[in-house]
């Protein structure tokens, strides 16, 4: 069974009548078609009693089509109404139209609205959001296979930051360099805005690159990723431009030991919880517990976040398929950063990473 099917079947089981998938990323998943609509509309309806059809922007309908999409595909004008013409195309298919199915976390309160314009007897019991969460839990062999060339991508974008590290040039070109040797290679998308923090920048662990030359002899965070055909990589290294000091070769120590201790216990069987107090009962050992300040690890697939969340408090036994960052970091306000990433999905027996860039402490000649 495909995913849209899995989808067709949850409407029918659950006893509604019409699901209304908004999110892009979502829509990709489903249909194979990938747009940034803006502030325009594009939507896919998935029927309990009916074949399901994709809504989009005039300007994208051919792309839509081109994209391997089985079923009709709809557009509107800018100046006609999209919700009219959504109601017409829905009511041409069938006269139940009376429950639905919504992504409660990402459909505006603004477009819930206009749907109950069209349809103001609707009622939505339905959440898509924590349908979609369990769905996409475990991955298929070949989203994985998608998921290993985004790594490689990713490790490939390492060696270009590596090799960009210069005292003549800022974090933001670093980040420049890394982005334009991707695209000379054919790959368009990041999966995010690149990282490169460098010094005591590294210490905000959602800090942005700044217009300030790399420093000799400081830690350099990198976390990047890129898009292949919808579904993301992400990964994070810190290395020493030159000669690193001993507290911050200490932290990156403490902050590998925690990474790999976690990575050799992710297994079928462990629980979310139970991975994260193994990487961070470690810090805390060696005295940096306050600075590791995030959850372990986040889910990824057709999104950098996904579900499950590697953190304190969820139980969620983890299985073959699931795919996760594990990415303890360290962060001591004014004085360094350091975060160690790998995305891994898990196997039978433990699990296998995306990325293989070295994780011991790179020594990168100043130059």
């Amino acid at each position: 069974m495909n995913h849209l099917q899995s989808l067709q079947k949850w409407t029918a089981d659950q006893g509604y009548d019409v699901t209304y998938i908004s999110n892009p990323t979502d829509i990709l998943y489903f249909t194979g078609f990938h747009s940034d609509p803006e502030e325009r509309v594009l939507a896919l309806f998935v029927f309990a009693e009916a074949e399901p059809f994709l809504f989009t922007p005039q300007l994208e309908v051919e792309a839509a089509k081109k994209a391997g999409w089985n079923y009709d595909v709809f557009g509107y004008l800018d100046h006609q109404d999209p919700f009219a013409l959504i109601a017409d195309h829905i009511k041409e298919r069938t006269h139940r139209a009376q429950n639905w199915a919504i992504e409660k976390a990402d459909l505006s309160y603004f477009r819930y609205e206009q749907i109950k314009m069209q349809f103001p007897d609707a009622q939505f019991p339905g959440n898509a959001s924590e349908f979609l969460d369990q769905l996409k839990l475990i991955k298929t062999p070949d989203e994985i296979e998608l998921m290993k060339e985004a790594g490689k991508q990713a490790d490939y974008a390492f060696k270009l930051g590596f090799e960009a590290l210069c005292t003549q040039r800022t974090e933001q070109q670093v980040v420049a360099e890394i982005e334009y040797g991707l695209m000379k290679q054919g790959v368009m998308h990041t999966s995010f805005d690149t990282i490169v923090q460098s010094g005591n920048n590294a210490a905000n662990p959602h800090g942005v690159p700044e217009k300030r030359a790399i420093k000799a002899n400081t830690l350099a965070l990198f976390d990047l990723g890129t898009n292949n055909q919808g579904y993301m990589s992400d990964a994070s290294r810190t290395v020493a431009f030159g000669t690193p000091s001993a507290k911050e070769k200490e932290i990156y120590d403490v902050c590998l030991q925690a990474q790999l201790a976690a990575m050799d216990a992710a297994k079928p069987g462990i629980t979310a919880e139970s991975l994260d107090n193994i990487a961070r009962q470690i810090i805390t050992d060696a005295g940096f517990g306050e600075y590791f300040i995030h959850r372990l690890g986040h889910g990824i697939g057709t999104s950098t976040h996904e579900f499950p969340s590697i953190m304190e408090g969820n139980q969620m036994i983890l299985k073959p398929g699931m795919c996760f960052s594990i990415e303890p970091g360290i962060y001591i306000p004014g004085v360094a950063g350091v975060r160690i990433e790998d995305c891994v999905y898990l196997t039978e027996t433990g699990c296998e990473a995306f990325t293989h860039t070295s994780k011991d402490l790179q020594m990168i000649p100043v130059k």
